[in-house]
């Protein structure tokens, strides 16, 4: 067997690494942890036909201006945690300055993590303002075996994580559609946060919005006195589906007229269609298995695939 030489060796060693499946989000991310990877790889084999490592330079694997970017890694600063139940967090991140974070509404980000030396990336909506100025908040949901959870468990106050996007996003314009219907299961009410946001910060915007939560209980929602505050609006309605619950009795009288207990099913969809005040274009985030149903239950409505939009 031929030795490699020193030289041979050298550039072995700053080839870049094919990423693993964990790494990879799924949710179809321009560029992809892959695609960055082929860029990566080409660049490495010029510099490596030319044998000049200077043509490697402007791989970045992080960087440290705090300034999101979607092909590279940032590090930001956590400022704060709080649980807001037994298995969600709300997260708050400091950005420079009075800086905003560059996202349209609904976009997600990435996150990197370490668990047991692999490296898995996940994606999430953050759900602060799209103004919000100087910080980034995002709801994240740990699950017992989760890897990512594993990681994200271990944070704490001053602890500094890596992020890259901005990816995906929902094209909102302003009264563009007459009513939004907002499906959002658990974790899903993340996305629909900072549109909800941006239409009440808005008085020219008179899009009406039905938001439908589905929980698994009345513990289990997130968030309430920020959806209570939403609610208030003219032209927003927001209703509770709580799988778990078998009677409204326990709720607090405020919660009681706009809750159902059990599923949101194709009956009680056709029952929240009905009652939206003009024909809805729909929103829907969830686990898969929840947006394949509610795409079903629209479908048999009536309300056509060209007017619903999946996160």
């Amino acid at each position: 067997l031929q030795t490699m030489s020193g030289n041979e060796r050298d550039w072995l060693a700053l080839k870049p690494q094919e990423p693993s499946p964990s790494q990879c989000c799924g949710s179809g991310c321009k560029p992809c942890i892959y695609d960055v990877y082929e860029k990566e790889l080409a660049q490495w084999e010029r510099a490596k036909a030319k044998r000049d490592k200077s043509l490697l330079v402007e791989k970045k694997e992080q960087s440290n201006n705090s300034e999101l970017n979607p092909a590279t890694f940032t590090a930001f600063s956590i400022s704060s945690v709080e649980q807001l139940t037994e298995d969600t967090y709300q997260y708050k991140f400091e950005l420079p300055g009075n800086s905003s974070l560059p996202l349209s509404l609904g976009q997600h980000i990435v996150l990197r993590g370490v668990v047991n030396g692999l490296e898995v990336h996940r994606a999430y909506t953050p759900i602060s303002p799209g103004n919000a100025e100087g910080y980034f908040e995002v709801l994240i949901k740990c699950y017992e075996a989760g890897l990512m959870s594993q990681y994200i468990k271990t944070w704490q106050k001053g602890d500094v994580v890596f992020w890259r996007g901005p990816f995906g996003g929902f094209p909102y314009r302003p009264n563009k559609h007459g009513e939004l219907l907002m499906l959002a299961s658990g974790t899903g009410l993340a996305p629909m946060l900072p549109i909800l946001q941006s239409i009440t910060d808005d008085e020219e915007d008179e899009t009406f919005v039905t938001l439908v939560g589905c929980f698994c209980t009345f513990d289990k929602i997130y968030l309430k006195p920020l959806l209570q505050d939403l609610a208030r609006y003219w032209n927003i309605r927001i209703f509770y589906v709580l799988s778990q619950e078998t009677s409204l009795e326990k709720l607090p009288w405020s919660y009681r007229e706009n809750t159902y207990t059990g599923r949101l099913d194709e009956d009680l969809m056709k029952i929240i269609i009905n009652s939206c005040r003009r024909k809805p274009f729909v929103l829907i985030c969830g686990s898969s298995t929840f947006n394949e149903d509610m795409s079903r239950y629209l479908k048999a409505a009536g309300i056509e695939e060209n007017s619903c939009f999946v996160f």
